[in-house]
């Protein structure tokens, strides 16, 4: 409580800046502070520019932002773009630079965090979702998830996670409330309603790829049984195995990239943190940024159809500097195992395709 009133006298007086209400949250030491920059700065230089290329792919190509699949893919490339940008910037401006900022920048500042990684998550969800209603209603799928719907979701995921994230900013921070040990002016219990909401958000990521990896399970046992003959619906089963392989690296890079930054998050809200904790969480809060990072590699540069997209592109250029003019073609209709509308690919195999789940 004392600490809200120091912080709200020192924006407000003329000296300020001379005294620094947040001291007790930079808590980085000279060599930590130089290596929070440089990885701040290469980190989020590489995402934003990953996500960026995924973006232009997606939107420049008139077939595939058509398509709700790479709807979902392209929030999640915006997501992590402002996420990359807004997150690096801001960290290394408060633990670098110590920026001293009035509670209503402070706070616009840590919502628009907030918001671009919730939003992040969401659009995993989202895409999950997708793939799981291909898989499990591959017949009526089209008909399920149109780009009308495509457009709703994704519109009530982006307002959602804003109007979580600037609840500190409308009025909901520390004052009286106990203050975070993490995050200045954030108060606890705002804190562990977001720790909640993200909670259900990865509950239902988790679900539907461990569906489809138990799915997968299944299969290799009916392929095992079955590798010397063609039967009925082999192709389909291959094709969940080689998705399920990119869905395990989704889960585990996921967790990997999350789960100790939220686990600190938790721990903060029962107990007393140490500076060495509190230095901890710096660094672990940057992992959020590398899956920002792997996010596009994952879900976007493995797809056939983008890299058919982004060699068309390269193809234009080139002529378009060599004086020949922009004439690349529209990509061929070509997909990945790794994106929901991989079975087109199994149009080599001798069974036929999967009716509904072609253009997913």
């Amino acid at each position: 409580m004392a600490g809200c009133r120091e912080t709200e006298v020192t924006n407000g007086s003329d000296g300020g800046l001379e005294f620094n209400p947040m001291k007790e949250y930079m808590i980085l030491s000279g060599g930590q502070q130089i290596a929070v920059a440089v990885l701040c700065t290469l980190m989020g230089l590489l995402s934003a520019l990953e996500n960026m290329a995924v973006l232009y792919l997606i939107l420049s190509s008139r077939r595939l932002r058509r398509k709700p699949s790479y709807l979902f893919i392209s929030s999640l490339a915006g997501a992590d773009f402002l996420a990359s940008v807004i997150f690096a910037c801001n960290f290394v401006i408060f633990h670098v630079f110590h920026g001293v900022d009035s509670n209503a920048i402070f706070l616009l500042k840590i919502g628009s965090v907030t918001m671009t990684f919730t939003a992040s998550v969401g659009s995993l969800l989202l895409t999950a979702v997708d793939r799981y209603l291909c898989l499990c209603y591959p017949p009526t799928y089209k008909a399920l998830v149109t780009r009308g719907r495509a457009l709703v979701a994704l519109c009530v995921m982006w307002v959602l996670s804003a109007l979580i994230s600037y609840l500190p900013l409308m009025g909901w921070t520390c004052c009286p409330s106990p203050c975070s040990e993490l995050f200045p002016l954030i108060p606890n219990d705002y804190l562990l309603g977001w720790l909640l909401f993200i909670a259900i958000l990865f509950s239902g990521i988790i679900y539907t790829y461990g569906y489809v990896l138990w799915k997968a399970h299944r299969h290799v046992a009916s392929l095992a049984e079955h590798q010397d003959r063609q039967v009925p619906g082999i192709a389909r089963m291959r094709l969940d195995v080689r998705l399920a392989k990119t869905l395990g690296l989704v889960l585990a890079v996921l967790l990997i990239c999350w789960f100790p930054a939220l686990a600190l998050m938790g721990h903060s809200l029962v107990t007393t943190l140490s500076d060495q904790v509190k230095e901890a969480f710096a660094f672990c809060s940057m992992l959020c940024l590398v899956n920002s990072m792997v996010n596009p590699i994952i879900y976007a540069l493995r797809s056939g159809e983008i890299r058919s997209a982004a060699q068309n592109c390269l193809i234009g250029w080139k002529k378009y500097l060599q004086g020949l003019g922009p004439e690349g073609k529209e990509e061929a209709p070509r997909s990945s195992v790794t994106e929901t509308e991989a079975d087109v690919k199994t149009t080599q195999e001798p069974e036929s395709r999967t009716p509904g789940c072609s253009n997913c």
